[in-house]
């Protein structure tokens, strides 16, 4: 309103002088060209500030998130991860960590759903079932989650293009791993499989397989095939169409269990010497994958060698390999605890998490799991915020999924 009245007060002293005609007209022509033009910038700068104020308005209130956002350095998810975080009892917390079992070949349902109502498990893991029973198993377990006033769950599975059909019927036919062909292919059956298990209600994939097709007793046509110069490219692209569907992807078994002899399903399993699977793993980790599962491997002759530890166990090869030496800043989740592998060591599951593992996978006893990481962090302060480093990882991950 300032800036209008010396624009009128200029026009009022121009009309009074004593100009001739012709002067006075190109005075006037000239102060209505400059008002005119003083008007339009007005108008434009105005313009220009409305983008750039609306945009800031809707990031600084942002509401949800998704997975490409989970290593983003994004302020407001940090806050939201904090906030979360702090809002939870110690009980609540340490269930974050834990993954039970069920389906055909997991725990009873009715322990299962006892666990998720107590607040013991942070998620389960579905080992077989029809797409419908599937479906309808996870709509109950949300229903517990609900009535019981606790986070929704991480809800995975074994949905390798090898080993989904034999995990979950009622879907489409995949190939073999070792069938893909090319990075486009390995990209789009990700990204199929992904939209497969998420319309059944799955948020987690425990896939790709990263190995070298070398061991014919658990691993051969899982892997991608016998050019090991092309997996990385086939693993990377997997877990792009995976994720990108807003399901996690599970670059596993680290640091590799596809150069070596025998099934960790069965007995310990070593790697001896170089550990040549590595360069993998570190693609999938370029690639942006949020969670790598650690398998039940020995490492001998080497300078990450685990003493005699499976993998899981060896804070040398979690933390000291994977955390620090390969940047990895996701989920560490384990293989399944109730393997072969682990038969000769007590408490392996605590054993894991002191190790480095974010979350523990078929711990046989979640009770008595949950109890020792409740007594843990109440003895060791260090461990406290090693566990409480990994809670707020996977509470990133569900926020991320738009479970909380």
């Amino acid at each position: 309103m300032e800036l209008f009245n010396i624009i009128i007060f200029g026009m009022r002293k121009i009309y009074h002088l004593k100009l001739p005609v012709e002067r006075f007209n190109f005075v006037f022509d000239t102060s209505l060209m400059f008002i005119f033009s003083l008007i339009i910038f007005l108008l434009i700068a105005t313009d220009l500030r409305v983008p750039r104020t609306v945009p800031c308005v809707i990031v600084n209130n942002r509401s949800s998130f998704n997975l490409n956002d989970y290593y983003s350095n994004l302020p407001e998810l940090d806050a939201r991860t904090d906030s979360v975080f702090k809002s939870l009892t110690d009980h609540q917390r340490i269930s974050q960590l834990i993954m039970t079992s069920a389906g055909k070949k997991g725990k009873p349902f009715s322990i299962v759903r006892d666990l998720v109502n107590d607040g013991v498990t942070g998620g389960v893991l579905f080992l077989g079932g029809s797409s419908g029973k599937l479906s309808q198993r996870i709509n109950e377990l949300k229903d517990v989650v609900t009535s019981s006033g606790n986070l929704h769950l991480l809800i995975s599975s074994d949905a390798e293009p090898s080993l989904i059909n034999r995990r979950i019927s009622g879907i489409s036919q995949f190939k073999n791993t070792n069938e893909i062909h090319s990075v486009i292919e390995a990209y789009k059956i990700g990204s199929k499989i992904a939209g497969e298990i998420k319309a059944i209600g799955f948020n987690y994939n425990f896939a790709p397989v990263c190995d070298f097709p070398f061991n014919r007793e658990i691993i051969g046509n899982r892997s991608f095939g016998g050019d090991i110069d092309s997996i990385p490219k086939f693993v990377s692209a997997f877990i792009k169409g995976t994720q990108e569907n807003n399901i996690i992807a599970t670059a596993k078994h680290f640091p590799g269990h596809g150069n070596i002899t025998g099934d960790s399903h069965k007995q310990l399993v070593t790697i001896s010497g170089e550990m040549k699977e590595l360069e993998v793993f570190r693609s999938a980790i370029d690639a942006g994958v949020i969670s790598v599962m650690v398998g039940h491997i020995r490492v001998s002759d080497n300078d990450y060698s685990t003493d005699g530890l499976p993998s899981t166990l060896s804070k040398r090869i979690v933390s000291d390999l994977l955390r620090d030496s390969l940047e990895f800043r996701g989920i560490i989740v384990t293989d399944a605890m109730n393997m072969g592998a682990l038969r000769e060591f007590p408490n392996a599951s605590l054993e894991a998490v002191r190790a480095g593992c974010d979350l523990i996978i078929m711990p046989p006893d979640e009770r008595k799991l949950h109890s020792q990481i409740i007594e843990l962090i109440s003895s060791d302060e260090n461990y406290k915020q090693q566990v409480f480093a990994s809670v707020k990882r996977i509470l990133r991950a569900k926020i991320c999924l738009g479970l909380i």
